[in-house]
């Protein structure tokens, strides 16, 4: 199976912690490139992920993000710091002593940095849930490229029967062209009132046969849909070879049309190459 590069999958997961929400986007790009977008307390899992994408896809350009809402109820309690607060309030008491006042706020004290703490958050257990929540968005998100690579794959796969369809034409159509082509040879030495030499036309003929020749691009062509279609069975990473396979399309497409000295043969040149330019077009998003 074929994977396209473009996809876009969702996935949110909620706990007693609060909820986190992953997406993951990607477009198509020569090898894989990936970006993330986490909150500043969870940066420190961006070298897992980046790993698993790794594994998991081979070209593409990715953009990952989470979105972290942290459940206002679940907060730590607050714990405190005693020995800090009884040395604050000596010397609070020091100080009131010698300016004659020994009103002391309690608050004050509490708002002192590092008396009144709250329990630290289980950040293994937090990044353990959203890992596997992650874990599965990348899950959807694969079988989302999975499904637009089958999408592309059939595609494809009615272009290439085009493409056999006009080349079989053009193969049906060369003896009654070769023909027409030599009645045209021997209408132009009757209107030139010549006499036409047996050899003086198998000549002729012999030089038009070689110009009209498009046998080998034919055979080639027919060998370069058989070879796609293995391609698209076999299935995996297999945009760049099908690129290459563009490339020889077009290079027989070409040819065909140069050697075209009829309209049918014109306008199947023509045809092919709109196929094989919709095929590359598909094949621009294949992993």
């Amino acid at each position: 199976m074929i994977h396209s590069m473009t996809a876009f999958a969702r996935n949110e997961v909620k706990g007693e912690w609060g909820n986190a929400v992953w997406e993951i986007r990607s477009v198509n790009q020569r090898f894989l490139e990936t970006y993330f977008r986490l909150p500043e307390q969870f940066r420190s899992i961006e070298p897992v992920l980046r790993e698993r994408f790794r594994k998991a896809l081979n070209r593409g350009k990715v953009e990952c993000s989470l979105r972290f809402t942290a459940n206002p109820a679940n907060k730590g309690a607050l714990n405190l710091n005693s020995t800090l607060a009884e040395q604050l309030i000596a010397h609070a008491q020091t100080i009131a002593g010698k300016l004659d006042d020994s009103s002391i706020n309690p608050v004050e004290i509490m708002r002192w940095p590092g008396v009144m703490e709250a329990e630290e958050a289980d950040m293994d257990a937090i990044q353990a849930d959203i890992l596997a929540a992650f874990d599965q968005a990348l899950k959807d998100f694969i079988a989302a490229r999975a499904s637009e690579g089958a999408n592309m794959k059939a595609l494809i796969e009615q272009r290439l029967e085009g493409i056999v369809v006009q080349a079989e034409k053009v193969k049906a159509h060369m003896p009654e062209i070769i023909q027409w082509q030599k009645d045209r040879i021997v209408e132009k030495f009757n209107d030139a009132g010549i006499e036409p030499e047996s050899g003086r036309v198998e000549q002729e003929l012999v030089l038009l046969a070689q110009k009209m020749d498009v046998d080998e691009e034919i055979d080639r062509l027919f060998s370069h849909v058989k070879e796609t279609q293995g391609i698209l069975k076999k299935g995996g990473p297999q945009g760049r070879r099908l690129d290459f396979m563009m490339q020889e399309f077009n290079r027989e497409a070409n040819t065909l049309g140069s050697k075209s000295i009829n309209a049918d043969i014109t306008n199947a040149a023509v045809e092919l190459k709109v196929l094989i330019e919709q095929m590359r077009e598909q094949i621009q998003n294949v992993e």
